[in-house]
């Protein structure tokens, strides 16, 4: 049987009946027929029937889907029912543990310290203790308590002027343009509020980053926005006049990302408007690409250089960069360019492969990178092993949702720890997942000036100020469990993995390094090779 045959076979089917005999309704208490043209009026009737036949017709002659064409207008159900599988699959199908990026035991733990409630977890975990993979720490039958004052960390070098003393805690950079203006005043008043710092992305400063006067660190990207010429290159001038005021704290220069790393951004003509033009210096509804490789510099001599005047340029505030780790040889070419020229970071953001953004090819985001975990012990070690790490702090991105991941961060080599994706839940984010369309249902990752206007900047910044102080409350706690006065004493012998049947440490599932070890004639095999192929003239 054709389609054509099927469809005006389905349809005498369907709709001869339905007219005469399938509508029925009370009369004088009892059941008849009525026709469907006498229950609705022939008009509706005449109109419904018009709608199903016209469907049809264009499904079977002028649809691009082979299903249409050979099921007309039934396969449409098909394809309703697979616009809401994300939905009916969260609230009806996964379990607590299931879902990714952010499961729902982690998505109800952020809503619920957001909210100021009740935030334990009765009759026991739901983790898989003998999972490939779990991670746990073994605690001390002497708890400690950790006062609050163990909760900060001071950034800057020696040759830093201007230190800044930060949360254990802050937001990781997340732009205005990807993030509504709303979004963004409530995460920076909610910086404000909890004594936390602010990243903001790329996009450079907006006035909803300056609206509520929480602390900034501004990130440079290779589109240099916010700070160079119409060309692309860098001006310092638009650098310094942004960078040199009070609530700027810190400058992190951003060459990769863990969700997309090494890979350029586009940002389309129709989406620069006159504020986002004037935000990034960009020319009004021209398009502009972003590199994947910084303009200004092509070796790790270059970078420091950069990062040197970076830091006159804004008057000696902390700088740094931020990285997902790929070759590890890489890496250890800028420790190299640091032990050549003298210039060391202030600090260096490590990026997971597991990190988030609104939009990436799906081969970058399930591919390429170093884990959180791995790449933060790895950058750790290897600044110990050049007799560095004593003058660099370290920042671990990635995905972190309770106290537990910011102490797995902090146990394998990082001073504080960045968060994205959970303040955005924190905010309201139900990870619907369609961050890339410009049709966030909350308002938060859009630029729809209707949807952003959802998003309550009172009320969303107190509930990411809440869970910033429940997560490093959290965290603290943890650290008093394992008998520990202070964060700094976590080791990496602390967090055990299970490897088959065995629960290791870090220190014995990787090697670790002594400090000054890279610089001796003793190179474990692990580094040995990347070591010797690393170069500080080039990458």
């Amino acid at each position: 049987m054709t389609p054509t045959v099927r469809f005006f076979w389905i349809t005498s089917l369907l709709w001869i009946p339905v007219a005469f005999y399938t509508v029925w309704a009370a009369t004088d208490g009892t059941l008849a027929p009525v026709a469907l043209a006498e229950h609705t009026g022939p008009v509706t009737f005449f109109v419904c029937a018009l709608v199903f036949f016209g469907i049809g017709v264009h499904d079977m002659y002028f649809s691009d889907s082979n299903l249409r064409r050979n099921y007309p207008v039934f396969a449409n159900l098909r394809y309703l029912l697979e616009s809401i599988r994300p939905e009916i699959r969260q609230y009806f199908i996964a379990s607590n543990l299931e879902e990714a990026p952010f499961n729902r035991e982690a998505r109800d733990l952020i809503y619920r310290r957001a909210k100021g409630l009740n935030d334990t977890l009765p009759f026991g975990t739901e983790q898989d203790l003998m999972a490939e993979g779990y991670l746990t720490v073994f605690h001390s039958i002497q708890a400690r308590v950790v006062t609050k004052d163990k909760a900060r960390v001071m950034f800057g070098g020696p040759q830093c002027r201007k230190p800044y003393s930060a949360s254990l805690l802050n937001i990781s950079g997340m732009s205005f343009g990807a993030l509504s203006g709303n979004a963004i005043a409530a995460l920076n008043k909610a910086a404000a509020m909890g004594g936390f710092a602010h990243n903001t992305g790329e996009g450079s400063i907006s006035a909803y980053h300056l609206q509520h006067g929480g602390d900034l660190i501004w990130q440079i990207g290779t589109g240099y926005f916010g700070c160079r010429n119409l060309d692309g290159s860098f001006n310092d001038e638009a650098f310094a006049r942004n960078a040199t005021p009070d609530v700027v704290k810190m400058i992190e220069i951003k060459l990769s990302q863990g969700a997309k790393p090494s890979h350029g951004g586009v940002l389309p003509g129709a989406k620069v408007t006159e504020e986002i033009a004037r935000i990034r210096l960009v020319e009004v509804g021209k398009t502009v690409a972003s590199p994947a490789n910084h303009p200004e510099f092509d070796s790790p001599q270059g970078l420091l250089q950069f990062v040197q005047r970076l830091r006159d340029l804004c008057g000696g505030k902390p700088t740094g960069f931020k990285l997902c780790v790929g070759r590890k040889s890489e890496f250890m070419s800028i420790v190299k360019a640091m032990l050549a020229t003298g210039i060391l970071p202030d600090f260096i953001t490590v990026d997971g492969a597991e990190g988030g953004t609104g939009a990436a090819p799906v081969e970058f985001s399930d591919r390429i990178g170093m884990p959180c975990l791995e790449a933060t012990y790895f950058v750790d070690q290897v600044l110990r092993g050049a007799g560095l790490r004593q003058h660099i702090r370290i920042i671990s991105a990635g995905k972190t949702a309770s106290g537990f991941d910011m102490l797995s961060k902090i146990a394998v080599g990082a001073d504080t720890v960045n968060a994205a994706r959970s303040m955005m839940l924190a905010i309201g984010c139900i990870q619907s997942k369609s961050c890339n369309t410009n049709k966030c249902p909350t308002g938060i990752a859009t630029q729809d000036p209707v949807r952003g206007k959802a998003v309550d900047i009172e009320d969303k910044s107190r509930r990411a100020a809440n869970y910033h102080h429940g997560t490093v409350e959290a965290f603290l706690e943890l650290c008093g469990v394992l008998g520990y006065e202070d964060p700094d004493q976590i080791r990496p012998s602390d967090l055990f993995q299970r490897v088959g049947k065995d629960l290791k440490h870090f220190d014995q599932i990787h090697t670790p390094l002594a400090d000054g070890q890279l610089l001796t004639g003793s190179i474990p095999e692990e580094y040995a090779e990347d070591w010797a192929r690393a170069s500080a003239e080039r990458f």
